[in-house]
């Protein structure tokens, strides 16, 4: 109705390359630098809209990804949601009764020879540069670079982050800062809803140590993220479907390797966290001694597996990361030893 104007509602592109770059365009012509993006025309949806806007602005041809934030923006004076403070184009504003709502959006990441080609932009009207995360918030006006930062931190934590006026949600499930969330469970402002979303979140999995007769371990190649990083049999726990550790741990080796084998002892639990992630648990089970009849019967699944081998102790730092050669020793002085299960963090004891 023309007496209730409705929220203006725009969509932004958090675009990234290979690098882990944002991408970040600064128009020789305009105060500010922004991210790509802006208002959303008639019946579009914020994907569609952000779609068309990368279309017209980098030609790129990328559709919007993963919804990582939303922020509600409340009327101000004239100009409150002007460019610089919505990431929208000129008049994004309209009236100064107006809301905005801003979808945020993962955009890529851009495969390199694009993102070469992008950079080719930065004398053009577009003005485009890949910056590092904090270069990206440092050189972003104020609310576009809080949006950026709770945005980010939702992609690395694999949750969402809800904004109002550019500031995270009390009950904001990601980009909440640590010690703000710390402050309002410990005062009791939180309710019940809001304490279970902005609670960290942990990734579980379960993993299983097999040997052959000669005491070296069998190690996967995985066909997906770093294929130079060797793993133990083992994936993800669906804890949503109820699944436990010891349960996950037969279902992925029978998926993965083919064998359909029931996991032995709890060798050890691992810990790991990196800052601005989810903290990673892992569950490692005793598997056995594969002997070769066994070895011979392993059927790897094409999509997850490249190849399989085994591989003498001494051996393993050529093949796996430093933090799961920790986690293996640490299994197989178990398995000597007897003790166990271990308790580790990032692989020590």
């Amino acid at each position: 109705m023309p007496d209730r104007p409705s929220p203006l509602v725009a969509a932004t592109g958090v675009v990234l390359d290979t690098r882990g770059r944002v991408l970040v365009l600064a128009p020789p012509d305009a105060a500010d630098p922004r991210l790509p993006g802006g208002t959303v025309e008639d019946t579009e949806t914020p994907e569609e809209g952000l779609a068309r806007l990368l279309r017209k602005e980098l030609d790129l041809a990328l559709p919007a990804g993963r919804l990582l934030a939303v922020d509600s923006r409340p009327p101000g004076p004239a100009g409150a949601n002007s460019p610089a403070s919505t990431n929208g184009p000129a008049g994004a504003n309209g009236a100064a009764g107006r809301s905005l709502v801003v979808h945020v959006h993962l955009v890529g990441p851009v495969p390199p020879h694009r993102a070469a080609a992008l950079s080719l932009l930065a004398g053009s009207v577009t003005g485009a540069r890949w910056l590092a995360p904090d270069e990206a918030c440092a050189a972003l006006p104020a609310p576009v670079a809080s949006r950026l930062r709770a945005a980010l931190a939702a992609l690395h934590t694999g949750s969402f982050a809800h904004l109002v006026d550019g500031v995270p949600h009390p009950g904001s499930p990601a980009g909440l800062d640590p010690a703000r969330r710390v402050a309002l469970e410990h005062s009791g402002t939180l309710d019940p809803a809001s304490h279970r979303a902005s609670r960290p979140k942990a990734v579980t999995a379960a993993s299983v140590l097999f040997t052959d007769p000669g005491g070296r371990v069998l190690l996967v190649q995985p066909a997906y993220g770093r294929s130079d990083r060797w793993n133990l049999p083992g994936g993800g726990i669906d804890s949503d479907l109820g699944e436990i550790p010891r349960a996950a741990a037969r279902r992925e080796v029978r998926e993965e390797i083919g064998l359909d084998l029931a996991p032995g002892r709890l060798l050890a639990v691992n810990w790991s966290h990196k800052a601005g992630r989810p903290a990673r648990i892992r569950f490692l089970y005793d598997g056995g001694v594969l002997d070769a009849p066994a070895l011979a019967r392993i059927r790897l699944d094409e999509t997850e597996l490249l190849q399989w081998r085994t591989v003498a102790p001494a051996d393993l730092r050529g093949w796996v990361k430093p933090a799961l050669r920790r986690q293996i020793t640490a299994c197989l002085t178990a398995l000597a030893t007897g003790a166990g299960p271990l308790e580790l963090h990032a692989g020590r004891p």
